[in-house]
């Protein structure tokens, strides 16, 4: 990994939860579709986030989940804040992960998120709308209840760029606001897809998620070696 400062370009809310970070590093940074970075926060504690943009982007996006004031992810938070009023850089350290896309298979792909995990897979289907890519793509997006979407036409319109690919969020708390699919998102794959044997298939969410449907996949033809999430060093 290398470490880089980056200077702040914004950070706006994309929900009441939920923030977008966009830094512009000092150099040009390589790194594959679906990895991750850590923020430094000292040499004691780097704290690993998902890239949400695409690795031809010259800007790094972030899309930070944070629901209680002095977590985790808010301390990440407010040191963006602060260093954003001070005109100060952050320093990351990059990349990180062994989920990444496979860029040389060519079997149907399957990106599977929950909530904030969304930044994870966006990184990918951004990177293959750019390429054209012509391989079938389904992007499945678990959401607890409407209000925690964010983006779904610009997600919808980028997806749309792509010949073989659609976009099917899910909402676990339905209303009469929604009209899409509604439950737990990986069943709903499993209720649309008769087998998962033939598909890439990359998972990103709470860790106690990505277990449970890891099992329920398996269960549902889906081939281990062909399951990528960076959980699954943890589970």
């Amino acid at each position: 990994m290398k470490t880089i400062s980056c200077q702040i370009v914004s950070l706006t809310s994309l929900t009441a939860h939920v923030f977008k970070v966009l830094l512009k590093p000092t150099e040009k940074i390589d790194f594959i579709a679906g990895q991750y970075l850590n923020v430094v926060m000292s040499e004691e504690d780097k704290r690993p986030f998902s890239i949400a943009s695409s690795p031809n982007s010259d800007l790094i996006e972030l899309q930070i989940g944070a629901f209680v004031a002095d977590s985790y992810p808010m301390q990440v938070i407010d040191k963006i804040k602060v260093a954003q009023t001070d005109n100060k850089p952050v320093t990351i350290e990059i990349p990180a992960g062994k989920a990444q896309l496979r860029t040389e298979s060519e079997r149907p792909l399957l990106l599977l998120a929950g909530g904030t995990g969304f930044s994870y897979i966006k990184s990918m289907f951004e990177y293959l709308a750019e390429q054209k890519s012509q391989r079938h793509i389904l992007v499945y997006w678990g959401l607890r209840e409407l209000a925690a979407a964010y983006e779904l036409e610009e997600t919808a319109a980028m997806i749309a760029k792509l010949p073989h690919a659609n976009f099917i969020p899910v909402i676990e708390n339905g209303s009469e606001a929604w009209q899409g699919k509604t439950g737990l998102v990986h069943q709903a794959v499993m209720a649309d897809i008769v087998s998962l044997e033939p598909y890439d298939i990359y998972l990103a969410g709470r860790f106690e998620m990505v277990g449970a449907i890891r099992s329920d996949f398996v269960e549902h033809g889906a081939l281990l070696e062909h399951m990528y999430a960076d959980a699954f060093a943890f589970i």
